[in-house]
């Protein structure tokens, strides 16, 4: 195990930490647009000599060699801001009308600089090379997929890979980390229903594609409740419902859009084939036609088992075992980190930012969200303290 205090090197740099995260959160880009973010990240790599190259546009790999040939491990931030109001009243609120950081991804970027600056000074004492890889549009359409495609875990072909994500469910000082399954797959959708519109007087005369739809909407609740063992958790959440003009005309058309969210690929692959078939069934009984849209969306993000272990044994000499929570329960929520988790053996764990004390509570996505800044000192060390060791330890 290393012989150097990362935890002690992240706070030499601590305020330098704060103030990069603070600068993102200030000046945050949507997806595909942070050309200034991307400016700010390669001025600071190139102030301390550190080889990189802009990719997919926006987005940054850049490398740090050691001290002789060895193996490669990438450690990986999103670029990426949310279109929402900032409404905290804090002296780094979002100067930017309509856009925020509202996911953390100012508190990423300022990490992996830090981890960055970290293993730039230490890079004589490890053999290999690290790779820092900086993702734009993680929000959107997974900037990971389009980074992959370009080569980023090429040239150096990459051995392993890292993310993190911080999370306001997690006290500041402590991580969340498990095997198999960290994030679910996602599966957006659109059911086009047809009828035959008409008088709302005279139904019999129509063929409602209202009714049709309220039973489709219904009937998809049964995959989850009946279909899918509950030791998986699983969703189908019908967001939008679109249809008719007027409350006496039966419209002729009816529009449900949802998002399928699930844990496994099998469950995913059943919960997409029953889906096809319940609203293909209700139509034909109901007399309407259906048309049927799926989003082959992110796919589930799986842990390697040898890098959970590892990382464990790191993480709990970083910052005590009592800190290090392991087998946390799978998210719901999507990460294009995923993309990566397909190709390498990959560990992804969650950062925690909350403080109670300080009223750094609230849900990520929301307009009040803020992170405990004092968790990124923490971040910094673990995504350091993890590099260095992989590269001495293969």
């Amino acid at each position: 195990m290393f012989n150097i205090d990362f935890l002690e090197e992240a706070k030499l740099i601590r305020d330098e930490i704060i103030n990069n995260r603070r600068y993102f959160h200030e000046y945050p880009e949507v997806g595909f647009e942070e050309f200034n973010t991307s400016k700010k990240i390669v001025e600071f790599l190139n102030s301390l000599g550190i080889e990189n190259k802009v990719v997919c546009g926006t987005g940054i790999v850049a490398l740090i060699k050691g001290n002789g040939d060895g193996p490669v491990i990438a450690l990986r931030s999103d670029l990426d801001a949310l279109p929402l109001e900032d409404r905290k009243n804090v002296e780094y609120a979002s100067k930017i009308k309509g856009k925020m950081h509202a996911c953390g991804h100012d508190g990423h970027m300022s990490i992996l600089m830090g981890a960055a600056k970290i293993l730039n000074k230490h890079k004589d004492e490890f053999k290999g090379t690290v790779k820092l890889i900086f993702e734009p549009a993680e929000e959107t359409v997974g900037g990971a997929k389009f980074m992959i495609e370009e080569g980023v875990l090429q040239n150096p072909k990459v051995d392993a890979i890292v993310g993190l994500h911080v999370s306001e469910l997690l006290d500041s000082g402590t991580i969340g980390l498990k095997y198999g399954v960290v994030n679910a797959a996602s599966n957006p959708f659109k059911i086009i229903v047809k009828g035959r519109g008409g008088h709302g007087a005279h139904p019999e005369d129509c063929v409602d594609p209202i009714v049709a739809a309220c039973n489709m909407v219904t009937s998809l609740q049964t995959i989850v409740s009946r279909e899918i063992s509950p030791h998986n958790p699983s969703v189908i959440t019908i967001g939008q419902f679109l249809g008719g003009t007027a409350p006496n005309i039966i419209p002729e058309e009816v529009v449900l859009e949802g998002v399928i969210r699930t844990i496994t690929k099998e469950d995913r692959k059943y919960a997409i084939n029953r889906l096809k078939e319940i609203c293909e069934g209700i139509a034909l009984a109901m007399r309407v036609k259906v048309e049927i849209e799926i989003v082959d969306g992110y796919p589930c993000l799986y842990n390697n088992d040898k890098m959970v272990s590892f990382g464990e044994e790191v993480f709990k000499k970083v910052l005590g075992k009592d800190n290090v929570i392991m087998d946390i329960c799978p998210s719901m929520g999507v990460e294009s980190f995923a993309y990566f988790s397909e190709a390498v053996p990959s560990l992804f764990y969650f950062l925690g930012t909350r403080n109670i004390l300080k009223g750094i509570v609230h849900p990520a996505h929301g307009s009040l969200f803020d992170l405990d800044e004092e968790g990124l000192i923490f971040g910094a060390a673990l995504q350091s303290a993890i590099a260095f060791n992989y590269l001495n330890s293969n």
